[in-house]
Protein backbone atom coordinates (compact mmCIF):
# COMPACT_ATOMS: atom_id res chain seq x y z
CA UNK A 1 0.00 0.00 0.00
CA UNK A 2 2.86 2.48 0.81
CA UNK A 3 3.86 1.53 -2.86
CA UNK A 4 1.00 2.45 -4.46
CA UNK A 5 0.26 5.77 -2.40
CA UNK A 6 4.28 6.76 -3.25
CA UNK A 7 3.72 9.90 -5.53
CA UNK A 8 6.38 9.22 -7.63
CA UNK A 9 4.97 5.63 -8.89
CA UNK A 10 1.47 7.09 -9.18
CA UNK A 11 3.29 10.03 -11.75
CA UNK A 12 5.19 7.20 -13.50
CA UNK A 13 2.10 5.13 -14.12
CA UNK A 14 0.12 8.33 -15.46
CA UNK A 15 2.89 9.15 -17.43
CA UNK A 16 3.05 5.46 -19.32
CA UNK A 17 -0.41 5.19 -19.30
CA UNK A 18 -0.64 8.96 -21.10
CA UNK A 19 2.43 7.05 -23.52
CA UNK A 20 0.03 4.78 -24.21
CA UNK A 21 -2.52 6.93 -25.15
CA UNK A 22 -0.88 9.27 -27.01
CA UNK A 23 0.69 6.51 -29.08
CA UNK A 24 -2.40 4.42 -29.67
CA UNK A 25 -3.80 8.17 -30.62
CA UNK A 26 -1.13 8.94 -32.82
CA UNK A 27 -1.22 5.12 -34.43
CA UNK A 28 -5.28 5.81 -34.93
CA UNK A 29 -4.85 8.85 -36.23
CA UNK A 30 -2.21 7.79 -38.99
CA UNK A 31 -3.75 4.87 -39.75
CA UNK A 32 -6.88 7.10 -40.41
CA UNK A 33 -5.14 9.30 -42.29
CA UNK A 34 -3.29 6.82 -44.21
CA UNK A 35 -7.17 4.99 -44.35
CA UNK A 36 -8.41 8.99 -45.93
CA UNK A 37 -5.08 9.29 -48.47
CA UNK A 38 -6.33 5.89 -49.64
CA UNK A 39 -9.48 6.49 -50.26
CA UNK A 40 -9.12 9.74 -51.41
CA UNK A 41 -6.60 8.38 -54.54
CA UNK A 42 -8.94 5.36 -54.41
CA UNK A 43 -11.65 7.86 -55.02
CA UNK A 44 -9.23 9.85 -57.60
CA UNK A 45 -8.09 6.75 -59.59
CA UNK A 46 -12.08 6.00 -59.59
CA UNK A 47 -13.00 9.40 -60.83
CA UNK A 48 -10.62 9.38 -63.52
CA UNK A 49 -11.31 6.11 -64.78
CA UNK A 50 -14.75 7.25 -65.09
CA UNK A 51 -13.82 10.42 -66.91
CA UNK A 52 -11.74 7.85 -69.24
CA UNK A 53 -14.77 5.74 -69.65
CA UNK A 54 -17.14 8.65 -70.00
CA UNK A 55 -14.94 10.77 -72.57
CA UNK A 56 -14.39 7.30 -74.77
CA UNK A 57 -18.09 6.74 -74.26
CA UNK A 58 -18.51 10.19 -75.57
CA UNK A 59 -16.12 9.91 -78.40
CA UNK A 60 -17.56 6.39 -79.30
CA UNK A 61 -21.01 8.28 -79.49
CA UNK A 62 -19.93 11.25 -81.62
CA UNK A 63 -18.09 8.75 -83.79
CA UNK A 64 -21.60 6.31 -84.01
CA UNK A 65 -23.96 9.63 -84.71
CA UNK A 66 -21.41 10.30 -87.43
CA UNK A 67 -21.80 7.23 -88.81
CA UNK A 68 -25.32 7.27 -88.45
CA UNK A 69 -25.49 10.81 -90.56
CA UNK A 70 -23.54 9.43 -92.84
CA UNK A 71 -25.30 6.34 -93.63
CA UNK A 72 -28.80 8.85 -93.47
CA UNK A 73 -26.94 10.65 -96.42
CA UNK A 74 -26.15 7.65 -97.83
CA UNK A 75 -29.57 6.33 -97.53
CA UNK A 76 -31.24 9.54 -99.08
CA UNK A 77 -29.05 9.66 -101.67
CA UNK A 78 -29.75 6.14 -102.96
CA UNK A 79 -33.40 7.05 -102.23
CA UNK A 80 -33.21 9.70 -104.85
CA UNK A 81 -31.29 7.87 -106.98
CA UNK A 82 -33.97 4.94 -106.86
CA UNK A 83 -36.55 7.14 -107.39
CA UNK A 84 -35.12 8.88 -110.59
CA UNK A 85 -34.40 5.64 -112.01
CA UNK A 86 -38.11 4.51 -110.99
CA UNK A 87 -39.74 7.87 -112.82
CA UNK A 88 -37.08 6.84 -115.83
CA UNK A 89 -38.20 2.86 -116.49
CA UNK A 90 -41.32 3.61 -117.66
CA UNK A 91 -39.82 5.97 -120.21
CA UNK A 92 -36.70 3.25 -121.07
CA UNK A 93 -39.53 0.52 -121.49
CA UNK A 94 -41.82 2.34 -123.50
CA UNK A 95 -38.52 3.37 -125.84
CA UNK A 96 -37.69 -0.26 -126.00
CA UNK A 97 -40.82 -0.80 -126.60
CA UNK A 98 -40.79 1.67 -129.73
CA UNK A 99 -37.63 0.29 -130.90
CA UNK A 100 -38.83 -3.06 -131.17
CA UNK A 101 -41.99 -1.86 -133.09
CA UNK A 102 -39.37 0.05 -135.24
CA UNK A 103 -37.12 -3.12 -135.87
CA UNK A 104 -40.48 -4.98 -136.46
CA UNK A 105 -41.55 -2.40 -139.35
CA UNK A 106 -38.68 -2.13 -140.67
CA UNK A 107 -38.01 -6.57 -141.07
CA UNK A 108 -41.50 -6.48 -142.35
CA UNK A 109 -40.18 -3.24 -144.44
CA UNK A 110 -37.03 -5.06 -145.71
CA UNK A 111 -39.41 -8.12 -146.44
CA UNK A 112 -41.30 -6.41 -148.59
CA UNK A 113 -38.00 -4.72 -150.29
CA UNK A 114 -36.91 -8.20 -151.00
CA UNK A 115 -40.22 -8.98 -152.84
CA UNK A 116 -40.34 -6.44 -154.72
CA UNK A 117 -36.43 -6.60 -155.80
CA UNK A 118 -37.01 -10.64 -156.92
CA UNK A 119 -39.78 -9.45 -158.81
CA UNK A 120 -38.35 -6.94 -160.59
CA UNK A 121 -35.54 -9.18 -160.98
CA UNK A 122 -37.72 -11.95 -162.68
CA UNK A 123 -39.42 -9.27 -164.35
CA UNK A 124 -36.07 -7.73 -165.94
CA UNK A 125 -34.59 -11.12 -166.74
CA UNK A 126 -38.21 -12.14 -168.35
CA UNK A 127 -38.22 -8.64 -170.23
CA UNK A 128 -34.33 -9.33 -171.21
CA UNK A 129 -35.92 -12.73 -172.50
CA UNK A 130 -38.09 -11.07 -174.27
CA UNK A 131 -35.74 -8.72 -175.67
CA UNK A 132 -33.55 -11.22 -176.77
CA UNK A 133 -36.04 -13.39 -178.46
CA UNK A 134 -37.47 -9.94 -180.56
CA UNK A 135 -34.25 -8.97 -181.75
CA UNK A 136 -33.70 -12.83 -182.50
CA UNK A 137 -36.64 -12.84 -184.54
CA UNK A 138 -35.82 -9.27 -186.16
CA UNK A 139 -32.43 -11.09 -187.35
CA UNK A 140 -34.34 -14.06 -188.59
CA UNK A 141 -36.79 -12.28 -190.59
CA UNK A 142 -33.18 -9.96 -191.89
CA UNK A 143 -32.77 -12.14 -194.64
CA UNK A 144 -36.13 -12.71 -196.12
CA UNK A 145 -36.91 -8.92 -195.64
CA UNK A 146 -34.01 -7.94 -197.40
CA UNK A 147 -35.01 -9.68 -200.55
CA UNK A 148 -38.43 -9.22 -200.65
CA UNK A 149 -38.43 -5.59 -199.63
CA UNK A 150 -35.43 -4.45 -200.62
CA UNK A 151 -34.40 -4.18 -196.65
CA UNK A 152 -31.49 -4.17 -195.30
CA UNK A 153 -31.03 -3.79 -190.78
CA UNK A 154 -28.06 -2.86 -189.08
CA UNK A 155 -27.58 -3.70 -185.21
CA UNK A 156 -25.94 0.00 -184.03
CA UNK A 157 -24.53 1.31 -180.61
CA UNK A 158 -26.76 1.20 -177.60
CA UNK A 159 -29.03 -2.09 -179.18
CA UNK A 160 -30.60 -0.10 -181.75
CA UNK A 161 -31.60 -1.55 -184.78
CA UNK A 162 -31.35 0.55 -187.98
CA UNK A 163 -33.85 -0.52 -191.52
CA UNK A 164 -32.33 0.73 -194.73
CA UNK A 165 -35.53 0.23 -197.49
CA UNK A 166 -34.08 0.32 -201.52
CA UNK A 167 -35.32 0.11 -204.55
CA UNK A 168 -38.09 2.67 -203.50
CA UNK A 169 -37.53 5.06 -206.21
CA UNK A 170 -37.51 3.28 -209.47
CA UNK A 171 -35.33 6.19 -210.72
CA UNK A 172 -32.86 5.69 -208.20
CA UNK A 173 -33.05 2.36 -206.39
CA UNK A 174 -30.22 2.79 -204.66
CA UNK A 175 -31.71 5.79 -202.98
CA UNK A 176 -32.34 5.14 -198.80
CA UNK A 177 -35.23 5.40 -196.74
CA UNK A 178 -34.26 4.53 -193.03
CA UNK A 179 -35.64 4.09 -189.40
CA UNK A 180 -34.49 3.07 -186.11
CA UNK A 181 -36.20 1.31 -183.60
CA UNK A 182 -35.18 0.06 -179.95
CA UNK A 183 -36.54 -1.71 -177.62
CA UNK A 184 -37.72 -0.10 -174.44
CA UNK A 185 -37.29 -1.82 -171.20
CA UNK A 186 -41.04 -2.62 -171.07
CA UNK A 187 -39.99 -4.59 -173.87
CA UNK A 188 -42.12 -2.21 -176.33
CA UNK A 189 -41.14 -0.95 -179.84
CA UNK A 190 -39.90 2.50 -179.90
CA UNK A 191 -39.22 4.12 -183.47
CA UNK A 192 -36.36 6.48 -182.70
CA UNK A 193 -36.16 8.29 -185.67
CA UNK A 194 -37.29 8.22 -189.63
CA UNK A 195 -35.69 9.98 -192.35
CA UNK A 196 -37.11 11.72 -194.33
CA UNK A 197 -39.94 11.64 -191.70
CA UNK A 198 -43.27 10.07 -192.27
CA UNK A 199 -46.32 11.31 -190.53
CA UNK A 200 -48.09 8.70 -189.67
CA UNK A 201 -44.80 6.87 -187.87
CA UNK A 202 -46.71 7.39 -184.54
CA UNK A 203 -49.82 5.43 -185.58
CA UNK A 204 -48.14 3.01 -187.29
CA UNK A 205 -46.00 2.07 -184.08
CA UNK A 206 -48.94 2.41 -182.06
CA UNK A 207 -50.18 -0.42 -184.16
CA UNK A 208 -47.18 -2.53 -184.08
CA UNK A 209 -48.00 -2.33 -179.77
CA UNK A 210 -51.21 -3.53 -180.35
CA UNK A 211 -50.26 -6.17 -182.99
CA UNK A 212 -47.43 -7.45 -182.18
CA UNK A 213 -47.24 -8.51 -186.52
CA UNK A 214 -43.73 -6.82 -187.07
CA UNK A 215 -43.65 -7.91 -190.53
CA UNK A 216 -46.86 -6.17 -191.28
CA UNK A 217 -45.03 -3.18 -189.78
CA UNK A 218 -42.38 -3.13 -191.95
CA UNK A 219 -44.44 -3.33 -195.04
CA UNK A 220 -46.44 -0.42 -193.93
CA UNK A 221 -43.63 1.87 -193.39
CA UNK A 222 -42.36 0.74 -196.91
CA UNK A 223 -45.47 1.55 -198.53
CA UNK A 224 -45.54 5.07 -196.54
CA UNK A 225 -42.13 5.84 -197.70
CA UNK A 226 -43.38 5.19 -201.26
CA UNK A 227 -46.83 7.08 -201.28
CA UNK A 228 -44.29 9.58 -199.47
CA UNK A 229 -42.27 9.36 -202.62
CA UNK A 230 -44.71 9.77 -205.29
CA UNK A 231 -46.26 13.29 -203.30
Amino acid sequence: MACVKDPNVVENFSNTLEDIRNKLLVQAIGDMVDTEAALCQTHREHLQSMKETCLKKSKEDDNMFETIQLLKRDLEQKYVLMKEVKDTIPEVLSEIEDKENQKDVMIKKIGRMKEEQMKKKELIISQNKANKDKLKNLNKAKQMFQDWLGLEIRKIHGEKLQFIFRSIDSKDPESVYTFILQISEEGLYQVVSCDPPLKCMAQLEKRLQETKNFSAFLANVRKEFAVLLKN
